[in-house]
């Protein structure tokens, strides 16, 4: 059995509630006593999960870092994930039985897994029906993401690809229209129409989109910015654009 790390409050308890048949063995601070240690034992009791008080450098080994919160879970790693073709397939379906039109965030090899785990919470937040980034040259839904999506990983399928520019081409025979968000450009979030099937691409955190990305789109969108600021943080990025196109489809309803 091949074991993994989840650590952080609601990492750890999205994974007790969601799967909690793959929670070998869970590790708290010796030193928390709070509200949320009482939801995490009771969550740990629901699963008949123990939890093994340890001191605060007993964690930081565990978690491999600083940011464990005071909890980390041994979990069973996840074999079966799904793939992009059976989640588009899936959320076509949906849409044409009448249910709410595909959404999905393409993230174009950003490489902090801090980005991409607030990435995947905003995608679970505005209701993306998936995270899709390429195999080579992304942050991989490590320990540290799961912890910056705060259990959005349970909820939000994260979807490798081989190839960005074919998935791209795939989601555009779909009827899935693709946008690229970039800073210079005449579209923008006020004058361009969100509230059909819908694709978002985001870039690299500093070179952006890749030029074959870019030229698979089917438009570019750039968001208004008022201030001194000239450009957000992708998975701020990521979450007004979502946001933008959540708002579009509740105004066309």
């Amino acid at each position: 059995m091949k074991l993994s790390r989840v650590f952080g409050f609601h990492a750890v308890l999205a994974r007790l509630q969601r799967r909690p048949e793959s929670v070998v063995e869970i590790y708290a601070s010796a030193d928390r006593a709070d509200a949320r240690m009482d939801s995490l034992n009771a969550a740990a009791a629901a699963a008949d999960v123990e939890i093994s008080r340890v001191d605060s450098g007993r964690l930081r080994a565990l978690a491999q870092s600083d940011e464990h919160q005071g909890v980390v879970a041994l979990v069973e790693s996840v074999d079966h994930v799904e793939t992009f073709e059976t989640v588009l397939r899936s959320a076509s379906e949906r849409f044409k039985a009448g249910g709410v039109p595909p959404l999905f965030l393409l993230l174009d090899q950003v490489q902090d897994p801090h980005n991409l785990g607030a990435c995947i919470r905003s995608a679970d937040a505005f209701g993306a029906d998936a995270v899709i980034v390429p195999k080579h040259g992304s942050a991989p839904v490590s320990a540290v993401a799961m912890k910056a999506a705060s259990g959005a990983t349970e909820t939000t399928p994260v979807c490798e690809v081989t190839n960005l520019a074919q998935c791209i081409e795939t989601l555009k025979q779909a009827g899935v229209w693709v946008l690229g968000a970039e800073m210079e450009t005449d579209a923008t979030l006020f004058n361009t129409r969100l509230d059909g099937a819908l694709a978002w691409v985001l870039g690299n955190e500093g070179r952006g989109l890749r030029r074959l990305t870019r030229e698979k789109c089917d438009a570019l969108v750039a968001i208004p910015m008022q201030g001194a600021v000239e450009s957000l943080n992708v998975s701020n990025a990521a979450a007004v654009c979502l946001f933008a196109t959540q708002a579009a489809r509740h105004a066309a309803r």
